[in-house]
Formats: C-alpha cells, structure tokens, sequence
C-alpha cells in the first residue's frame, strides 16, 4: 500500500486508513469465494471485516466498485503469465517442458483469483466494459507471447507459412481459460484432475509447434 491511496471524496488515506481499506478488500474477496457476487452486500462486508457500512463508503462508491479494486490488482498479477512464453524454447524436450509450464501455471493463476474471474467473467459476458478490459488484459498477457513464439517458428520455417499467429494464440488463450474456468466440472465427465494438465499442455505444444512433442 502506499500513502497515495485516497478515499471517495479525494482524500489521501493514512496509514491506518490503508488498513482498513485493505481489510475490507480482503474480506470482500473470502466472501465472493462462498456467496454470489449479487448477494454480496456492504453491510455484510463491513460486519465481517468489523467495522460500518459508512467507513466502506469512504473508500468504495459501492461493491461492485471494490470488486472492480480487485480485479484491477488481479489483472496487474496476470503480467507474470507473459514470463511463462517469452524466450522460451519450443524445440525438443524444452519444447514439452515451455507447453506443461505454461499449463501449469495458467491453471494455478485462474485456481488462485477464481472467485473474481467469475465476476469479471459474469460482468464481461453482460456487456460491461469495465470488466471486459480487464479480462482482456489478463488474456493478452499469454496471447501476445505466444503469437510472438508462433511467428518466430514461422520465420525458421517450421510452421506454413498460411498459420496465422494471432488467431493461433487466441485460440489457444481461449481454450486455456474456458479448461482453467470448468476445471472442478471435469469430474462429472469422468476426468480426473491429474489428467488435464498433460492432456492440456499436449494440445498446446500442438497448436503453437504443430508437432507432438519430444518427451
């Protein structure tokens, strides 16, 4: 936190401020790890991080406002997905290695913010923009790596020449979220968690090489 965190009003937040602030985001998000985003409400936020409803109005216009803090500190987290592709190799085995890597960290990543991903995702599929750039970012942060990985397999000539990069790398960031988002669903198709990642990062060393990998 730093000294340049203000309330509603503009003014700068102190210290303790800071923590109080902090604390209600906190408890905001253990809450939307158990209830709907809709049922979430100030007052129960408040109570739970032990203070009133008038000092969660000093730093948040409402919840979805909080929410939206959230969100903005998750997609500025999401960076470190982009060090999961860039330089990476995806020849021979460190081709194998970049592709399960990649996989197991994207599901981490979604498994460590899923309750806000699912109110980005909810607020992104009912047309707010504000929740639709956010996601944006977060994806982005994996495609424009791995368009950049696919255009330089392309120069060498190791992919045709027709592929084109960047629907290549949307593909594959769209699949990677929609497996990382149904993860727990899995089961129910007889699909064991343990068999998604080799499976998952199969389809990836795929897409971007178009070879089966060197194990």
């Amino acid at each position: 936190m730093t000294g340049q965190v203000r309330t509603v009003d503009g003014r700068v937040a102190g210290r303790r401020g800071q923590e109080t602030r902090q604390k209600l985001l906190d408890c905001l998000s253990e809450m939307l790890s158990s209830s709907p985003y809709r049922d979430v409400k100030v007052i129960d936020v408040a109570r739970r991080a032990g203070t009133s409803p008038a000092t969660f109005y000093q730093y948040f216009p409402d919840v979805e406002g909080a929410v939206l803090e959230l969100a903005e500190t998750m997609a500025g987290e999401s960076g470190s997905l982009s060090e999961l592709v860039e330089g990476r190799s995806w020849s021979g085995r460190a081709g194998w290695q970049t592709a399960q890597e990649l996989v197991d960290g994207f599901l981490e990543f979604w498994r460590k913010n899923d309750a806000i991903l699912r109110v980005v995702d909810l607020g992104a599929a009912e047309g707010d923009k504000r929740f639709s750039k956010i996601r944006l970012k977060v994806l982005n942060a994996v495609e424009a790596s791995l368009a950049e990985a696919v255009s330089e397999l392309q120069a060498k000539g190791r992919i045709d020449k027709d592929v084109n990069p960047g629907a290549v790398a949307g593909s594959l960031v769209a699949m990677l979220a929609a497996v990382a988002s149904h993860q727990k669903g899995f089961s129910s198709w007889g699909v064991k968690q343990a068999e998604i990642k080799p499976n998952l990062a199969l389809l990836v060393h795929l897409g971007v090489t178009g070879r089966k990998p060197t194990k």
